[in-house]
């Protein structure tokens, strides 16, 4: 195929949006759009590939996939196995683990799959994950790998013409099913392959029905309009916007009509450094990622840093397209037997043999300092019961025939079950947990997941309470400050707390007005009024949150041997955030004849609240407390054994 730089110069576009929105969203709001421009760009290609080989009959699947493996595998694997050696020196133990992790499913193109398992693509948690961009190869993969594979088949019993009508129908009901799941499953959506694969096959329509006939003008005229579409997407969509969704379209058919226009005298077509990106884009691709993580990882943002992270994303995207892209790898094989010789699976073979083994071993966890495991196991040292992992309902903790306590709420409330355990002889005795991820025992809120899930557990919890155990002490606790003001997590820059809004994800902080609070203050006096009747209630206030990862930070801070650096938070800084709801429980207490424990009594003091003890962390994240941590507040419950007695 006659190499097309408008094609070339789509690629640069489609990149830089992409480089851009990851570099700090606010330069290019809906830069995340450039992937579906890649995946037009690739349906394009592709289809044209299977398409002249099935018109002269010699398409061989076989070759298809061994082009498509010399041209996507050595790059990535590249990047993948300098990354691991970066990790040697510069991730703690699960996060070298998880690094491993998401190289083999990387190199293996499953990794959309798995990133679809974890979180979604804008939440914070995924701007830790230094392969997350690999999600789209990985789509781009099992495309290539189901395609061809179809077309062959199909191409058998119909004619080119009903082959052609038939992929115009797939990529309709393709791209209704995207509607669809976007707003059903979202976050599926966003990642799995029957949602992009329309996007792809959109690309090759731009081929099966290619418009040759059009005068100069008019591929001007149209490649003007497709470029537009394609930067309008870029600026005014952002990430609020359900995506792919319905507004994909404006992407993916401004990057069809530019390679209808089939435009080579374009500005863009014409412009040295714009081809140069363009030649350059996978690997830029790669590499741009890696750095924007590690700016955060190593707390080094500023303007200089990204103007120094975009200029090293274009030269390790040059040298690896220079040194690494261009090797000519052996494509003749005749058998499948012959995949065998291909170095570029051999690679891929390699790689994950040695994630598998850094995954294994937790991240090779020998080649650490002590202080390092210490910190690190910490965020794994969770309830051991799994009340709320195991969804358990009830969940009983020692002895299920002698209950003195219940304990109902969410993850909060399930990281201080132990702690109430411990002031009972668990031979003898036993409490209950009705504990579930964001979901507080609030009567009449709205649910804080989809399908009222939350709802639904709340009507479980109240015919419970009322119906069992009466006059058996009962203990309210949540994450409160989350469900009225969003997430107290905060950048760090050089181990201070930064109040301006994340530079890699949108801030979900909330500033309520009074009527939420009154219609709070009625739902919760509700909850508590009813509980009261059949049971003593113990009302927990906020656990202080530390506002960053307390077991990653001090390990990382060992690992890179930070001196001084301030675990614990100011006082003020939990007031400013809880005031508010500590008089609401307060109150609320008061009215219904119930007691407040106070976790702030004994973990804050001198205007502090601690985060660790002489270096060993007493959270497994930011803000639950761990099985080391929770144990602190056995003190605090020991009021409620006078009471079940």
């Amino acid at each position: 195929m006659k190499f097309r730089k408008d094609i070339n110069g789509l690629r640069a576009i489609a990149v830089i949006a992409v480089v851009l929105f990851h570099f700090n969203p606010n330069l290019m709001p809906g830069g995340f759009a450039g992937v579906d421009v890649f995946f037009v760009i690739s349906g394009y290609l592709m289809t044209s590939i299977i398409f002249r080989g099935l018109e002269q009959k010699n398409f061989s699947i076989l070759k298809f996939y061994i082009a498509r493996a010399n041209r996507i595998i050595p790059a990535l694997a590249v990047l993948c196995l300098t990354l691991l050696v970066f990790g040697w020196f510069f991730l703690i133990p699960t996060d070298y683990k998880v690094l491993a992790k998401h190289t083999a499913t990387s190199t293996s193109f499953l990794s959309n799959i798995i990133y679809w398992t974890e979180s979604g693509y804008f939440d914070s948690s995924s701007h830790e994950k230094w392969l997350l961009h690999t999600w789209s190869l990985s789509v781009e993969w099992q495309f290539y790998i189901i395609y061809p594979a179809a077309l062959v088949l199909l191409s058998r019993v119909l004619s080119v013409t009903a082959l052609k009508n038939c992929i115009i129908h797939l990529t309709l009901v393709g791209f209704i099913f995207c509607i669809y799941a976007t707003f059903t499953w979202p976050n599926m959506s966003y990642y799995l392959f029957p949602t992009r694969a329309w996007e792809m096959m959109f690309g090759g329509l731009a081929y099966l029905f290619s418009l040759n006939n059009m005068s100069e003008k008019q591929k001007r005229n149209i490649g003007v309009i497709g470029n537009c579409l394609i930067i309008t997407s870029c600026v005014f969509i952002t990430q609020d916007v359900p995506w792919p969704g319905y507004m994909a379209i404006v992407p993916v058919l401004g990057a069809f009509l530019v390679i209808q226009a089939q435009n080579s005298n374009s500005f863009i077509s014409q412009n040295i450094f714009i081809q140069k990106i363009g030649s350059w884009s996978y690997s830029i691709y790669l590499w741009h990622w890696p750095i924007v993580v590690g700016l955060a990882y190593f707390s080094i943002y500023n303007i200089y840093t990204v103007l120094a992270g975009i200029t090293l994303t274009i030269l390790f995207g040059y040298l690896s397209y220079k040194y690494i892209e261009r090797i000519n790898f052996k494509t003749t094989f005749h058998k499948p037997i012959d995949l065998v010789k291909s170095k570029p699976l051999h690679i891929v073979f390699f790689t994950c043999i040695l994630s598998s083994t850094i995954y294994i071993t937790n991240g090779i966890s020998g080649h650490y300092n002590e202080n390092v495991l210490i910190a690190d196991r910490e965020s794994s040292n969770k309830n051991p019961f799994k009340c709320m992992v195991e969804n358990k309902f009830p969940c009983y903790i020692g002895n299920k025939e002698n209950v003195k306590a219940i304990i109902i709420g969410d993850s909060h409330a399930d990281a201080l079950t132990t702690s109430l355990a411990s002031v009972f002889n668990l031979n003898k005795e036993g409490i209950i947990a009705l504990t579930k991820s964001a979901c507080p025992y609030i009567i009449n809120a709205l649910s804080t997941k989809s399908g009222n899930e939350c709802f639904i557990e709340n009507q479980k919890r109240e015919e419970f309470l009322l119906n069992n155990y009466e006059n058996i002490p009962v203990v309210w606790a949540a994450r409160t400050g989350v469900y009225i003001y969003g997430q107290s997590n905060k950048k760090r820059i050089n181990n201070k707390l930064d109040t301006q809004p994340s530079i890699f994800f949108k801030e979900k902080y909330n500033i309520p007005n009074e009527d939420f609070f009154i219609e709070l203050e009625e739902n919760l006096n509700e909850t508590i009024s009813k509980l009261r009747k059949k049971h003593p209630i113990y009302i927990v206030q906020p656990t202080p949150e530390m506002r960053r990862n307390i077991p990653k930070a001090i390990a990382k801070n060992y690992l890179l041997k930070n001196e001084s650096t301030e675990f614990a938070i100011d006082e003020s800084l939990y007031l400013q955030r809880n005031t508010k709801i500590r008089n609401l429980l307060k109150k609320i207490a008061y009215t219904n004849d119930s007691v407040i424990l106070d976790p702030a009594k004994i973990l804050c003091s001198d205007n502090k609240c601690i985060a660790e003890i002489q270096n060993r962390p007493i959270y497994f994240d930011g803000d639950h407390l761990s099985e080391f941590g929770n144990k602190l507040l056995t003190p605090m419950f020991l009021t409620i054994v006078k009471e079940s007695k």
